[in-house]
């Protein structure tokens, strides 16, 4: 751990500050994200006293200490994505409009902050370039929703702009079924579950922004939001349920959380509550829409990967 004790020459934001000053101390480049870290971690005192607003205007005329731990400051973590490459296998539906793909676990949707690293929606343009490398900028595909990296299954982008506001708005109004499957185990041994069930509760996020997304119970006052999800066990085998799950709203981790709050989180999650499994054990089996441009109701379903089923 190294210390740094500097002092405010300027009136500016205490980020960009340290944005400024600290590369050359450290002999390296720090990004913006790492230096908001830094400050919001309680790394970062403005003359004697604890500031992790990255956004504080100095002055000029402050002492600014930093405590530095360089070895944890450069080190990336390294995801366990996987090396994935789109071809016809692992398309459900495409025509002149959409495409509708099984997204593989341990891929994100789309971008992340890590540079370069891969995604679902790379993976589709890149597909759809190929087929038409004559063409001179990247082919069009258009994000209309989004899984969790590990949450496999069915996943629909746009290939027209043209489609984007009748498929947006359908996700928008719920009007969208999303159907998935889930592999739980009780908490506690003594809980079991009913055949068919409802959670419907308020939640919105109780982490910090800085560290990893995590719901809970929050009232609408704090800014929950309402969620519900409708379940049903498909069967019960080795002390696992296999639970069909169906969304009316689509909050982030929304099936994850409500199977932890009923008791019966799932494989995997470890976020939680569940047992530490090879992934987390949840997939998107089918999506139910109206077409953006025939007006005809389909239904796209993805296969059950291994271990969904008993």
């Amino acid at each position: 751990m190294k210390r740094f004790d500097l002092r405010a020459e300027k009136s500016e934001r205490l980020d960009i500050f340290l944005r400024r000053v600290l590369p050359p101390l450290v002999n390296s480049q720090i990004s913006n994200s790492k230096i908001r870290r830094l400050i919001v971690a309680g790394t970062v005192s403005v003359s004697g006293r604890q500031c992790r607003l990255p956004s504080f205007v100095l002055r000029g005329t402050e002492s600014v200490t930093v405590s530095v731990d360089e070895d944890r400051l450069f080190y990336e973590k390294q995801p366990d994505d996987i090396l994935f490459t789109l071809t016809e296998k692992d398309l459900l539906y495409e025509d002149d409009y959409i495409i509708v793909v099984n997204k593989p676990a341990f891929i994100s949707t789309e971008e992340t902050v890590v540079k370069g690293r891969a995604n679902l929606h790379q993976c589709v343009v890149d597909y759809l370039w190929k087929k038409n490398p004559s063409l001179r900028n990247p082919p069009y595909a258009g994000i209309m929703h989004r899984l969790d990296r590990e949450t496999s299954g069915v996943i629909l982008f746009t290939k027209s702009r043209s489609a984007n506001a009748g498929i947006h708005g359908q996700f928008e109004s719920h009007t969208v079924i999303k159907k998935y499957r889930a592999v739980c185990a009780p908490a506690k041994a003594a809980l079991t579950l009913p055949d068919e069930f409802s959670v419907r509760l308020t939640m919105g996020r109780i982490s910090a922004k800085s560290s990893q997304c995590k719901m809970g119970l929050l009232s609408p006052s704090k800014g929950g939001q309402d969620s519900h999800t409708d379940f049903k066990v498909s069967s019960f085998n080795n002390g696992l349920y296999y639970v069909d799950a169906l969304l009316h709203t689509g909050r982030i981790h929304q099936i994850r959380f409500h199977l932890s709050q009923k008791g019966f989180p799932i494989l995997g999650d470890t976020l939680y509550g569940g047992r530490t499994y090879e992934r987390i054990m949840l997939h998107s089996y089918s999506l139910t829409f109206v077409h953006p441009i025939s007006g005809k109701e389909m239904t796209v379903t993805a296969p059950l990967p291994q271990g969904f089923a008993p």
